[in-house]
């Protein structure tokens, strides 16, 4: 395990800037993972990292050790900070002292769908996105496909929001929605409040890809008029719609109670 004590030092600056600059991640195709959760849903079988990234004081923690170990049997490259430096390049208040740097997933992007799926146009809120990735990974949803636009999907907010969920999915960014839904070998459905037919009066036990829009402007309109149905979520209070987490979690499990023989 290699030390730097030295902000000065040419890799601390690389880890600062890869922690601090988003431009500086999309560039060199990297993520960072902070935290042993994290760290520990990317080792269960995603791979190895670039680098790990340890605070002196965490080093003979009980659950960094470990993983600690693990990444110096991949032969991913192991550093120790004192723990000034580290919280420079950390953005967890009060985290454990343990970060993971790895290359971005670059899944390759399928012709068509085929199976089941999510769309999300403009989601502009990390925090709804790691949600929706949470629970379409938790609903056996494989494929998620986010317009230019939506909220990068490996930033950290979203990373740490997702709890690990990025390691079950294929995520493509940049999709193009409207090719997908018009060549779409699945039927898409898309929420909206104004759909005539709700959830529950819908058969989901099929594969489906569910599309969902901007958190104040919802779906865009030509991605509405290339969706297979509109459906909506019935409620009885007096709120206008669902924050689009909620919306997408009542969504997917209702397709889960459908499948499981619940229909």
């Amino acid at each position: 395990m290699k030390s730097i004590s030295s902000r000065d030092n040419a890799l601390y600056k690389e880890l600062k800037q890869l922690a601090t600059s988003a431009q500086a991640r999309r560039k060199s195709g990297r993520s960072l993972l902070d935290g042993v959760h994290l760290a520990e849903a990317y080792l269960q079988g995603a791979g190895k990292p670039e680098f790990c990234v340890v605070a002196e004081s965490a080093v003979y923690h009980g659950e960094v050790a470990p993983i600690l170990a693990q990444c110096e049997a991949a032969g991913s490259q192991c550093i120790c900070l004192p723990d000034a430096l580290y919280q420079a390049i950390s953005q967890v208040e009060n985290g454990v002292g343990l970060l993971l740097v790895i290359a971005t997933p670059q899944p390759a992007v399928p012709g068509a769908l085929t199976t089941s799926a999510v769309l999300l146009d403009g989601l502009q809120d990390p925090g709804n996105l790691g949600s929706i990735l949470r629970s379409a990974a938790a609903a056996g949803i494989h494929q998620v496909f986010c317009s230019a636009g939506t909220a990068a999907a490996w930033s950290p907010k979203v990373l740490r929001a997702g709890m690990g969920a990025h390691f079950q999915l294929d995520i493509i960014e940049n999709a193009d929605l409207l090719s997908l839904c018009r060549g779409s070998k699945v039927p898409v459905l898309a929420t909206s409040s104004y759909a005539q037919k709700t959830i529950y009066q819908t058969d989901l036990t099929q594969d489906l890809a569910w599309l969902f829009g901007h958190e104040g402007q919802g779906v865009a309109d030509d991605l509405l008029d290339a969706a297979s149905a509109k459906v909506a979520i019935p409620h009885l209070g007096q709120m206008e719609s669902l924050n689009v987490a909620a919306a997408a979690a009542v969504c997917f499990f209702e397709q889960v109670r459908q499948r499981q023989g619940g229909r």
